[in-house]
């Protein structure tokens, strides 16, 4: 069964939450979740870029009370 991993960037900046993230995904695997919080804003349009371009899932962000949560699949 997958995991689902949290990786809790809050009160770091860009490029803080994607570098995060990027160690994270090394320790999960394929097929796990993991949901990214992060209080900068510029994270919710970053970090799904990353994935597109790396071919992660992005299952997709939201925002709340000031904390954008961005949930994603590893996929290799």
């Amino acid at each position: 069964m997958a995991e689902k991993k949290l990786v809790d960037a809050r009160g770091s900046f860009c490029p803080g939450p994607l570098m995060e993230l990027i160690a994270a995904i090394k320790m999960v695997e394929i097929g796990d979740e993991i949901e990214v919080l992060s209080t900068d804003k510029g994270s919710a349009a970053e970090i799904p870029q990353w994935l597109k371009k790396v071919g992660h899932e992005h299952l997709g962000s939201h925002e709340e009370a000031g904390v954008w949560h961005v949930n994603l699949r590893r996929t290799k």
